[in-house]
């Protein structure tokens, strides 16, 4: 069995029925140029890979750099699994309760008091929402706010705002210096962040997924460990896991631009195509590193992370209580289920299918990104796609990923 991170693990590898692949290819050849140029699956059943392979082109246009196992894709909102766990370790080791109130390690947002209402804003148009009737006139109390609430998304926080125009002018590109420090545009934009309106009360149970808590959690990590974010995360959880392919900023690190999956034109703000920087607008503006985006990374360490919870792995500082805690739902809305920091699958039209077990938990990224895995199959599948290169509108990647997953765990009933 090939471990998750040694040498055979970073190479093609297909151990699927020849029925299952020739299914699996179809699918993938019916959405490769449409939906989306690049992909690279990997598949873990019972700790064992049967398939770390990628498709398609890095650059679609020229195709001189076909898409490998190890291209490096912009993981978007699966970033938030990361952050998730880095913090959760601090609460297992003590460190942080999940009902203390955020205030208590980001002092500075409850310093504004009682914080108006409105509608939020529209994370594609950037247009102010109407403030709805129903909340108008009041306001939501930041010292209320807990760290449950941020990791179950019923802070009451905004889905999203335009943090980046908070935080300063669009940075260079990612192969330049930019003028303004990452620490100096974080500071803007976490001044804004303690001081943004509210569109619901903090933990009265309704799910409204938030990009804004997350960046908060992330920066309550660097807090609580004394550097950087992506230093937290490195020390932390990719070096004890050894998921050596994740890396913010990887330019900047550098990672090889041919061996980095581009994404979406960004024709207003950057004036350029997003490659080698995160195609998110507030990640990018605060410097890349925040705690909802801004992680790239290969395929098969976002399907390790999977695997590692899936199997209560001590290297990642969790005890199995909150492990088994953390998966299961403990807020609904509708049929957005929340477990701490994961996605747990919804009944109806969930993007992991409708053959994955009800108990199964992940998370998707807008960029084509998504991780699920199936507990009671021992099923853990990472699906990285740049759905975002011809537009972030593009239809398509939600059916994909619903037939990969359930034609994978058909397989595995079938087998079994």
């Amino acid at each position: 069995m090939p471990a998750l991170n040694d040498s055979s693990a970073r190479q093609p590898i297909n151990l699927l029925p020849a029925a299952v692949h020739e299914a699996l290819q179809q699918a993938i050849q019916s959405h490769l140029g449409t939906t989306f140029p690049a992909l690279a699956l990997h598949v873990m059943i019972e700790g064992e890979v049967v398939l770390n392979q990628a498709w398609g082109w890095i650059d679609p246009e020229t195709r001189l750099c076909p898409t490998q196992p190890d291209s490096l894709f912009d993981l978007a909102s699966v970033t938030k699994l990361f952050t998730a766990t880095v913090f959760l370790a601090l609460v297992s080791a003590g460190r942080v309760r999940l009902d203390d109130p955020l205030i208590r390690v980001i002092p500075e947002f409850g310093a504004s008091g009682p914080r108006p209402l409105d509608g939020g804003q529209d994370p594609h148009s950037k247009i102010h929402l109407p403030t709805p009737d129903s909340v108008r006139d009041q306001t939501a109390d930041p010292a209320l706010v807990t760290f449950y609430h941020l990791l179950t998304h019923t802070s009451g926080l905004a889905a999203w705002r335009d943090v980046f125009n908070a935080a300063g002018p669009a940075p260079l590109p990612p192969d330049q210096t930019d003028p303004i420090s990452r620490d100096q545009r974080w500071q803007n934009a976490l001044r804004a962040l303690c001081t943004y309106p509210f569109v619901g009360q903090p933990g009265k149970g309704e799910v409204l997924y938030s990009d804004l808590g997350l960046l908060l959690l992330g920066e309550t990590v660097s807090r609580l460990h004394s550097v950087p974010l992506d230093v937290a995360q490195r020390h932390h959880l990719f070096e004890p896991l050894r998921l050596d392919s994740l890396t913010f900023n990887p330019l900047q690190h550098g990672c090889d631009r041919q061996t980095t999956v581009p994404t979406e034109i960004d024709p207003g703000w950057r004036q350029r195509r997003c490659w080698g920087e995160v195609h998110d607008e507030n990640a990018c503006g605060v410097g890349g590193v925040a705690g909802h985006a801004g992680l790239f990374g290969a395929a098969r360490d976002v399907a390790a992370l999977g695997q590692a919870w899936l199997t209560a792995d001590p290297r990642l500082n969790l005890s199995p209580e909150l492990i088994q805690s953390a998966t299961r739902q403990h807020e609904k809305t509708g049929e957005m289920r929340r477990g701490l920091g994961w996605m747990m699958k919804t009944f109806e039209d969930s993007s992991a299918g409708d053959l994955f077990h009800p108990d199964s938990y992940g998370h998707t990224g807008f960029t084509g990104t998504s991780l699920w895995i199936d507990p009671a199959r021992k099923l853990v599948i990472a699906c990285l796609t740049n759905r975002v290169y011809p537009g972030r509108e593009k239809p398509g990647i939600h059916p994909f990923r619903r037939a990969v997953h359930d034609l994978l765990a058909r397989m595995v009933s079938e087998s079994c």
